[in-house]
């Protein structure tokens, strides 16, 4: 695993708040990229918004708890109401603006790891004993973890429209059709890679995490990182 020690009380605490924060901001970002290219279906479905309880799934929130792998409710998307762009090169810009947050929020994020601006000793808040400087390790981590996880070029992930964008229309339809029966097939592959601890998408993730934190940050990550 690429983030250890999620068994914790705290550490559920800052997983969770930063799970809201990001895969809110991800979803919301698809669903403005998709109005301002003149669909308005996720703003008819109230989806442009930065309210998490729009963007939560059930399911993908309890997997995130409990398992470390969580999702979002997709953003509805309707590729034919574009203006002024074809549908599969509207749907690979749809599809890289959640990815595209997320690294920006990492960024952002990073700005006052490096300069060391949060604290790492735990201060009491409530009943809880919270480190700001992990919280926002935690928030960096997860962040440059949902870029990269969703840049994946296999549907239904973001990085499958990116490519679609510079294939074959022919091959944009078809994609899409395959779409749906690939969703259980991709999760149901991750789900048991993390349960027979084959440590295939933490072997894929965590070079990635540590080589963003060692560019950004640039001192010795926090237990949270195993590098």
């Amino acid at each position: 695993m690429l983030l250890v020690g999620l068994q914790s009380p705290v550490l559920l605490v800052y997983l969770l708040g930063s799970f809201l924060v990001s895969f809110t901001a991800h979803e919301a970002a698809h669903a403005l990229a998709a109005t301002l290219l003149g669909d308005p279906t996720s703003r008819e479905q109230g989806r442009l918004t930065l309210n998490p309880l729009a963007h939560l799934e059930k399911w993908g929130t309890l997997l995130m708890l409990f398992v470390g792998l969580g999702w979002g409710k997709p953003v509805p998307v309707n590729p034919m109401r574009f203006e002024g762009v074809s549908p599969k090169v509207g749907m690979g810009i749809v599809g890289i603006a959640g990815p595209l947050v997320n690294l920006l929020l990492a960024l952002l994020i990073a700005i006052p790891l490096q300069w060391k601006l949060l604290p790492f000793r735990p201060q009491e808040v409530g009943a809880l004993s919270i480190s700001w400087g992990d919280f926002a390790s935690m928030f960096f981590l997860l962040n440059i973890m949902l870029a990269s996880f969703n840049m994946i070029p296999f549907g239904p992930l973001d990085g499958s429209r990116v490519l679609n964008a510079f294939l074959p229309e022919r091959w944009f339809y078809f994609s899409a059709q395959l779409e749906l029966p690939l969703l259980g097939v991709f999760f149901g592959a991750i789900l048991l890679d993390r349960f027979l601890e084959l440590g295939l998408l933490a072997g894929l993730l965590q070079p990635v995490g540590c080589g963003a934190w060692h560019l950004f940050i640039r001192y010795a990550p926090p237990f949270l990182l195993q590098c």
